[in-house]
């Protein structure tokens, strides 16, 4: 599943760096993150880099976009056709 940003983001921006998918991005009020650009890091890294360097612990699994790590890693390579998998 896709991760989410909660109201509790302070717009400190350590998430948006870490986003290779470049999925998260300055909202109105806080961070936001496109469902359809997150893979959870699958494809890049073994656990999420946003909830990883978040200093508030906002960055959370969005229940609205489940996912199977499979899914995951078919929209990963959709994002990044000729490209091998750093992790799995």
């Amino acid at each position: 599943m896709a991760y989410k940003i909660t109201d509790e983001c302070i717009s400190c921006g350590a998430c948006e760096t870490e986003c290779k998918n470049e999925a998260i991005s300055e909202g109105e009020e806080t961070y936001i993150v496109d469902p359809n650009k997150c893979t959870e890091c699958v494809g890049w890294f073994e656990s999420p880099k946003c909830a990883e360097v978040c200093p508030v612990d906002c960055c959370i699994p969005d229940p609205d976009h489940k996912e199977t790590r499979e899914q995951l890693l078919e929209k990963w390579q959709k994002q990044n056709p000729g490209k091998t998998p750093e992790a799995n």
